[in-house]
């Protein structure tokens, strides 16, 4: 008769697994399941003899899993985050109680708008909490499947099947200039920008090789030239405010803000240019109160700014 792998297994140790699996390193497993690394390295010798496989191997800097444990890892995966939402799951959730640190990953087009207004709302609503807003980078996916990173705000980006991206809104497009720049219109098109160069701002991850205001600009038959790229969004908006370079942005620039600049409402074939902007937060917390609440939050500051930008638009 076959061993039953299941009920001759302590489930404690597929937990230890798991984490093993998203660390490959032997100290920091044992900094997040808060034990020692001889308990790791037991629990590690316990799992091998169990599946009669090697599961981990030593390699510079850390650990590489085994093909059985790549293979383990990816079918067990669901089954724990199922579990683990389900006996988290609190219906009822006050912000007011919140004492946990908001780790938020967010892309560059939306940091200027959450980052003021964000941390103002949540601490009318959970006053013990601490907002940490960090630059969304190539490693984000994997610290929201390792929990090192809450939720994350971005374009539309393929992500792993463990991340849920569940959409935000749309953004308009704009292109921000200086004020007294050549071009002034309320809108332009790919046309009225010919011969002016871009300051294109990266998001990483989305962006890295490729400007899409010039790739839609060639769409329509115009060459654009990208002359200055940045991650961060004030190097262009000093650029911009010193030359006749046009920054690509859209409805959430806080253009309130900065009166030597201006804001021109950008068409493709006679349309407003609109793509989306999502969140991304691990499956299994897509029942979470916590993490609904706090998605709630971050859509009402983004329709909030764009609500601003439409009433200054009207003035």
């Amino acid at each position: 008769m076959n061993k039953d792998l299941f009920f001759s297994l302590d489930l404690n140790l597929l937990r230890t697994f798991r984490v093993l699996s998203q660390e490959r390193n032997m100290r920091k497993a044992s900094q997040r399941l808060f034990v020692s690394q001889p308990a790791i390295s037991q629990a590690l010798q316990k799992l091998r003899h169990h599946f009669d496989d090697e599961l981990f191997v030593k390699v510079h800097g850390g650990l590489e899993p085994t093909p059985f444990a790549i293979d383990l890892a990816n079918a067990i995966a669901p089954h724990l985050d199922g579990l683990a939402a389900t006996l988290n799951q609190n219906d009822e959730f006050d912000p007011a109680s919140l004492t946990q640190p908001l780790k938020i990953a967010v892309s560059p087009i939306v940091l200027s708008c959450l980052s003021g207004t964000l941390y103002q709302r949540l601490q009318q609503q959970a006053p013990n909490c601490t907002l940490e807003l960090v630059a969304w980078t190539k490693a984000t996916f994997s610290e929201l499947q390792n929990d090192d990173v809450l939720f994350g705000v971005n374009y539309e980006i393929e992500c792993p099947k463990q991340i849920y991206p569940r959409e935000l809104t749309e953004l308009t497009s704009y292109v921000i200039v200086r004020e007294g720049h050549p071009v002034n219109k309320e809108i332009i098109n790919a046309k009225d920008m010919q011969g002016f160069d871009i300051a294109s701002i990266i998001t990483s991850g989305w962006n890295d090789q490729f400007s899409l205001a010039a790739e839609v600009m060639k769409r329509e038959g115009i060459e654009a030239k990208v002359k200055f790229r940045t991650e961060f969004t004030m190097a262009a908006v000093e650029v911009i405010t010193h030359s006749d370079l046009f920054m690509p942005h859209s409805d959430l620039f806080p253009i309130q803000h900065y009166p030597q600049l201006r804001a021109m409402l950008a068409h493709v074939n006679g349309e407003p240019f609109r793509y989306p902007v999502f969140a991304y937060y691990h499956g299994k917390y897509r029942h979470d109160p916590m993490v609904n609440w706090l998605y709630q939050q971050i859509l009402d500051v983004i329709q909030q700014q764009i609500a601003n930008k439409q009433s200054l638009s009207r003035i």
